[in-house]
């Protein structure tokens, strides 16, 4: 079946956060199903927290930083993406839709993604159905339908008393490795196929 790569997209801001505690779960599980089904998979993390000065600059000039723009080509020539926020004020952090925002909007079309969050409290976790399936659904990204919250009670006393998100993780990372399992691998990204600059233009400065 051949190797799969994944990236995984963390928006946590402290280190250790529960959001990349989580990403990690996550990722361990959809690796493991891959496994399953006789795929080996490579995986990239991008911290967002790494990336916070080169997305604001990004916003602002329009260019990526060099750092910037391998997490983006990490991500968009990924043949899934799992990606973690923190929420909030009820929605995605202000990092991670500064990040979604930087990329084409033809960039994740048909991606498969598995979505996850993590809060102080489950009061937040409609967040994941009103605020990050919508974006996904905009950027045209395939979302499998289990998304993933976590709040301060699922960590609270170990894996023992977080049965529940236990299940969901391996539910949620069976779904990715069955949408993944029947697609081909993704082309890899060529920095040169399409330049920003012509090299008309830079000749004629």
């Amino acid at each position: 079946m051949g190797t799969r790569h994944l990236a995984v997209v963390s928006a946590g801001l402290s280190n250790p956060s529960s959001t990349r505690l989580l990403a990690d779960r996550l990722t361990a599980a959809t690796v493991a199903a891959l496994s399953e089904r006789g795929i080996t998979t490579t995986v990239e993390l991008v911290e967002l927290r790494e990336h916070a000065r080169d997305l604001a600059d990004n916003l602002l000039t329009g260019f990526p930083s060099t750092s910037l723009r391998q997490a983006v080509d990490t991500v968009t020539g990924a043949d899934a993406v799992i990606a973690v926020t923190p929420i909030f004020s009820a929605s995605f952090s202000g990092l991670f839709k500064t990040f979604f925002d930087v990329l084409d909007k033809d960039a994740l079309v048909g991606t498969p993604v598995l979505m996850g969050a993590t809060a102080g409290t489950a009061r937040h976790s409609l967040a994941l159905e009103h605020a990050l399936r919508p974006l996904f659904a905009y950027l045209r990204a395939t979302v499998v339908p289990t998304a993933v919250f976590a709040a301060s009670e699922d960590w609270a006393g170990g894996a023992e008393a977080g049965g529940g998100l236990a299940e969901r993780v391996d539910r949620a990372a069976a779904e990715l490795a069955d949408v993944v399992a029947g697609r081909p691998p993704a082309a890899p990204v060529d920095p040169f196929a399409d330049p920003e600059t012509s090299f008309e233009d830079l000749l004629r400065g």
